[in-house]
């Protein structure tokens, strides 16, 4: 599997992630670094407790990666919550339907990792 083959099957913008680390090598050296990331983990350690500061700071950070990244679907994802609990900001969602969105974006960040596990165990 190529790296443009991968950013195809987890629907990933390849030609932002390519303006913003310029070479395949980079993207995928940084693309398997998500693996590692604990952003996602802390905005699920966040959501359980609904602490807003937690929720604001964890999905911002994760926001930033997959922007850097391409990532540019799950990135928004974790924008919407992100700006939902930014400093200052009434919130636009209930619970019900913010914890739908969280469950979106679980969801897709699970298949886009495990679609990561594939690419390197693939051989790159």
């Amino acid at each position: 599997m190529t790296i443009q083959e991968l950013y195809k099957a987890i629907d990933g913008n390849y030609d932002s992630a390519k303006r913003i680390l310029q070479m395949d090598r980079l993207i995928e050296k940084f693309i398997v670094r998500l693996l590692d990331d604990k952003s996602f983990e802390k905005l699920q350690t966040a959501r359980r407790s609904m602490d807003p500061t937690a929720l604001f700071e964890a999905s911002h950070a994760m926001k930033g990666v997959l922007a850097n990244l391409g990532l540019d679907n799950l990135s928004s994802m974790a924008s919407t919550v992100a700006e939902e609990f930014r400093p200052g900001k009434s919130r636009t969602m209930n619970d019900e339907a913010l914890n739908e969105h969280l469950d979106r974006l679980a969801q897709k960040f699970t298949a886009t990792v495990s679609a990561i596990n594939e690419f390197v165990n693939s051989g790159k």
